[in-house]
């Protein structure tokens, strides 16, 4: 009977592997394109790999968001920020934010949640609504102020029945327009430098 039970135990083991091997690839491929199609849903058109080009930035919390820099014809168009909330109702939230140069929401993407269906689950299309100017975050200026729900004091009203989801998602908001701000920040401190090592450059000629 040992012996029966350790064969079965073997060959399950390594059936299991072998089905790890064979999805392996596949799920990889899939979380690549879905990042992919969220960085183009939330930034303008760009010529470069985002990806490619992507660094983490820091949110003045103790954590750093992945930044996606989106550039046509070598200019900045806008930044794609991946950010997160563990504060919603049933947990962890993922979104990605995209800016443009001017401090300014263009739209966002949910990647991941285990919110109620019906209710916090909305998120992915209640704050985009721009037939609802008190729910949509979409043209809104953080350099203004941050995002918070009506009920906290903000100006955004919250899903109906879904504050706490509410809140987390404004949360994971701010803080990528935290990350966006210093990566903003950077590139300029980065082309001023490169400019005035043009202007040095010409006038050494």
């Amino acid at each position: 009977m040992f012996l029966s039970l350790l064969t079965i135990c073997l060959v399950v083991a390594v059936l299991l592997a072998q089905v790890n091997k064979l999805t392996t690839g596949p799920i990889a491929e899939a979380k690549a394109k879905k990042l992919e199609d969220a960085i183009k849903e939330v930034v303008p058109d760009f010529d470069n790999n985002p990806v490619a080009d992507a660094y983490l930035m820091p949110t003045g919390n103790g954590d750093s968001l992945l930044v996606y820099p989106a550039l046509k014809n070598n200019e900045i168009v806008g930044y794609a920020v991946n950010s997160n909330s563990n504060n919603g109702f049933s947990g962890r939230i993922d979104i990605m934010v995209g800016f443009d140069t001017q401090s300014k929401v263009i739209n966002y993407a949910v990647l991941s949640h285990a919110e109620t269906p019906g209710l916090g689950s909305k998120m992915g299309e209640w704050f985009k609504n721009n037939d609802k100017p008190k729910q949509s975050i979409i043209g809104k200026d953080l350099s203004k102020r941050q995002l918070h729900v009506s009920s906290d004091g903000g100006d955004i009203d919250a899903i109906t029945a879904s504050t706490i989801t509410s809140r987390a998602f404004l949360e994971a908001v701010n803080k990528a327009y935290a990350a966006y701000m210093n990566s903003d920040a950077e590139t300029s401190a980065t082309s001023t430098n490169k400019n005035n090592e043009e202007k040095g450059d010409n006038s050494n000629e």
